[in-house]
């Protein structure tokens, strides 16, 4: 009984933070590395986590974590960055935002900004920014994928491509070590690869679960995007790949990480 409730709080921990260790768990419940590692190992067996280097994360591949959960995976990450990517966002201009949690984020920090026109294929994006009274709202039309509010398809795309926008808030499944930004939806890798093209300005809003997992299908490289907006630093090799290409990281600190940070200062 001790052990299997011990496993549900380990997930729990796992889907807020992405990833749980196995020293930090076994100093957090006050027992042996040895036990932590055998509850890892049943909850990998059951396919509720999966196991890396000296811990386990939430499991990715070919199938996305089911959408409600995305949300609950590092909430104040994803709201830091959503913060500082809207603060670079005026008022009075034209945005394409596609479907995401990250995306979302922003659309929370937009709702003090005025005389904004947004573009969204995001159900959940329309309905948050609709309590900004002085934001016009197009939704894109299309079919509508309810596993996430997400409207998707060939419909969705013509209508994309009618507009031409000051700046786009793209979102992502996964990031891969080259750079490349993947997906898990063709259909939503359409839509997202037209918004890039109709963009003055692209923005990337990622945290740093995202360079931890997987998907099959690529949207874009970093190099086709103009900001890169997460909440962890970028591995040294892609970082230096982002400077080559001209694409800003934005490092983007939750309250916590600044409190910590000002305390080692």
């Amino acid at each position: 009984m001790v052990s299997n409730f011990r496993q549900r709080e380990i997930l729990e921990i796992a889907r807020e933070e992405g990833k749980v260790t196995v020293d930090g768990l076994a100093e957090m419940y006050d027992v042996t590395v040895q036990t932590i590692r055998r509850d890892l190992a049943e909850l990998s067996e059951s396919g509720r986590l999966e196991r890396v280097h000296g811990g386990a994360v939430v499991p990715s591949g070919v199938v996305n974590i089911i959408y409600e959960e995305r949300r609950r995976l590092n909430e104040s990450g994803k709201k830091a960055i959503g913060l500082r990517c809207a603060n670079s966002i005026p008022d009075g201009a034209s945005v394409f935002m596609n479907i995401g949690t990250s995306t979302e984020a922003v659309a929370r920090e937009l709702l003090d900004h005025e005389n904004l026109l947004v573009v969204t294929n995001n159900l959940n994006i329309a309905n948050i920014l609709a309590a900004n009274q002085s934001c016009e709202i197009i939704l894109a039309g299309g079919v509508l994928r309810r596993a996430d509010g997400g409207i998707v398809g060939g419909l969705t795309v013509e209508m994309v491509k009618q507009f031409k926008f000051d700046y786009s808030v793209l979102g992502c499944s996964a990031i891969d070590a080259d750079g490349d930004l993947l997906d898990f939806d063709g259909q939503e890798v359409m839509v997202s690869s037209t918004a890039i093209q109709r963009s003055r300005k692209v923005m990337v809003v990622a945290d740093h679960l995202k360079f931890q997992r997987k998907a099959p299908l690529t949207i874009c490289s970093l190099k086709d995007v103009d900001v890169l907006y997460t909440d962890g630093k970028l591995p040294k090799p892609l970082l230096a790949n982002c400077d080559g290409w001209g694409t800003e990281v934005q490092v983007a600190l939750t309250r916590s990480a600044r409190s910590r940070k000002g305390s080692a200062s």
